[in-house]
């Protein structure tokens, strides 16, 4: 075929082999990427490290052992809530925060199943 023949060819719409589309995610997948995008971020990590290793904090002992605003180390802690990673219980005026122990143990059996 010549060039010209091949620029005037019918151009196929769609795509030809394309593979299957993906399956629907499972359960235990979205909850893996759900814990996932929880620890997403390295503060997010040591502050799951350091409640691991001393059990309870309140904020205010969490945001001394990062460089960060209260507001910033605040919000952290709001996404490992979120995700169940960590429980936060009122105490006067402080919110005192420690692992939530389930939660890490159904993360590790998620990891483990990779």
């Amino acid at each position: 075929m010549s060039p010209t023949q091949q620029a005037r060819a019918p151009v196929r719409k769609g795509r030809r082999n394309s593979p299957a589309a993906p399956p629907d995610p499972s359960p235990t997948d979205v909850a893996l990427a759900r814990l996932a995008k929880a620890l997403g971020h390295p503060t997010r990590v040591t502050i799951v490290r350091m409640l691991s290793a001393q059990g309870v904090c309140n904020c205010g002992d969490i945001v001394c052992q990062h460089p960060l605003a209260q507001a910033t180390v605040s919000q952290h802690l709001k996404v490992l809530k979120d995700a169940g990673l960590v429980q936060g219980e009122i105490d006067g005026p402080r919110v005192c925060y420690c692992i939530h122990p389930e939660t890490v143990k159904k993360l590790k059996a998620l990891v483990g199943a990779l």
